[in-house]
């Protein structure tokens, strides 16, 4: 695909998008490497941009230099914006309380604290990107397990012992740290992804090493 048609297909795309005004976003493009520029009327408008444009077949990578410009009317102050983000982040189930701090500069937030899962750190970032007045959003939420490996060895066997295809009692599993280590030994080569994915479930792993053997 050429530069040229690629460009018009992404137009055509922006265009597409019900949630995007595309009269003042411009299309560049050059070797598949697409340059938005313009400006859009919220932060969600922009990221609704860049997702549709990422969509598109052929596209190598995306320069993002859209700008958000909010009628004088709309303008929020910067405490009115942290204000209502630590409202939106506590009324969201899925962030645990007191656990994101909010800052606030020239209508652009920055996430920071920590939580166990990265569904967490992203429904954090969901939230806030769609409230009015913001310009951007940083996320600099860390993802930090709570791993106690009594626990996570636990939760595992438990896990095994539940899958009636496979005898529990045959697999030993060790944790180091947020690894775990599945040694013993399964019947079928499907009995090791079941095991697998046990040992994955468990809060806190982030590696998962399987000297299971088959016989």
């Amino acid at each position: 695909m050429t530069d040229k048609v690629l460009r018009q297909t992404i137009v055509d795309e922006l265009d597409f998008e019900p949630s995007v005004d595309s009269a003042n976003i411009g299309v560049a493009v050059d070797n598949g490497v697409v340059t938005l520029t313009g400006h859009v009327a919220s932060y969600a408008e922009k990221v609704a941009a860049e997702r549709a444009v990422a969509r598109v077949k052929g596209v190598r990578a995306i320069a993002e230099n859209i700008e958000v410009r909010y009628p004088g009317h709309k303008q929020t102050a910067d405490d009115e914006i942290a204000e209502h983000a630590l409202s939106i982040l506590g009324w969201n189930v899925q962030v645990p309380k007191d656990s994101v701090k909010v800052k606030v500069e020239k209508g652009w937030i920055t996430l920071t604290g920590t939580v166990e899962w990265r569904f967490q750190r992203m429904a954090a970032e969901s939230a806030v990107r769609k409230l009015s007045g913001i310009v951007g959003v940083t996320n600099l939420i860390e993802v930090r397990p709570k791993v106690a490996p009594l626990d996570v060895k636990q939760k595992i066997l438990d896990a095994l012992k539940r899958n009636a295809e496979l005898e529990a009692d045959a697999i030993r599993v060790n944790v180091l740290d947020d690894k775990v280590v599945l040694e013993g030994r399964v019947k079928a080569w499907y009995e090791r992804r079941i095991a697998e994915r046990a040992a994955w479930s468990a809060p806190g792993v982030k590696a998962v090493q399987d000297d299971l053997a088959l016989g």
